[in-house]
């Protein structure tokens, strides 16, 4: 079952098995499971250990910790093929909450999986460093664009990264308090600061998705220039 649902995986090029062939696929002999979470589900907690690690096949989710006041922070989001629960493979518990900011489906893949494949195909290892460098640039993009500045920058650098990002890919801004947890700032912060760049002209937004955004103007005020 689980050779069968990696073969024809619609994002099978982008997921952690990107790089093996038929007859690799054929050594997975463990069914790698598929998940369907609701928005808000958690996929797994924090300090829980655990026996797999996941590939996001659809939605989004996030990282989440908790502060020693009880606040909690979003210290990453997922989308379409990222890997997530990698500290598994170093026998490590769960560092985060993930929880489902959409529906998600999910592939389950057992560590006894990775550790076999990984030892005799040194393309699958080179994906999995390759994961684990990208998580760490991500985490790293997030320290210092969403947790620096004032609030109207760290707020335009959530707009430009997520929600108006060049190119398309773009994600909704999800909820203000969700918002919030990303760039630590409270929620009536958030709320404020977006009703203030509508006011202006920056952005036109229906709900949480972005119709129009003014790049120029929101990268002049992330970068500290207006």
């Amino acid at each position: 079952m689980g050779e069968t649902k990696c073969r024809y995986c619609t994002t099978r090029n982008l997921a952690l098995f990107a790089g093996l062939d038929e007859g690799d696929l054929r050594r997975v002999h463990q069914p790698i499971k598929e998940v369907a979470l609701a928005q808000q589900d958690a996929l797994y907690r924090m300090n829980e250990r655990g026996s797999a690690l996941f590939t996001l096949r659809s939605g989004v989710m996030k990282l989440m910790q908790y502060l020693p006041d009880g606040s909690q922070r979003i210290v990453r989001l997922l989308r379409d093929s990222d890997a997530l629960g990698l500290e598994t493979l170093v026998g490590q518990p769960y560092q985060h909450d993930a929880i489902a900011l959409t529906d998600c489906m999910i592939c389950v893949i057992p560590v006894e999986v990775v550790d076999l494949l990984g030892r005799e195909q040194p393309r699958l290892y080179r994906e999995l460093m390759t994961r684990w460098q990208q998580a760490l640039s991500e985490a790293d993009v997030w320290l210092t664009e969403f947790t620096t500045g004032t609030a109207r920058q760290r707020v335009a650098r959530l707009l430009l990264r997520l929600a108006c990002p060049e190119g398309g890919n773009h994600l909704p801004l999800f909820g203000r308090e969700d918002i919030g947890a990303m760039v630590g700032l409270t929620t009536e912060t958030v709320s404020r600061t977006i009703a203030e760049l509508r006011r202006q002209g920056l952005l036109r937004d229906r709900g949480a998705n972005i119709h129009e955004c003014n790049r120029e103007m929101l990268r002049r005020i992330a970068d500290g220039e207006e």
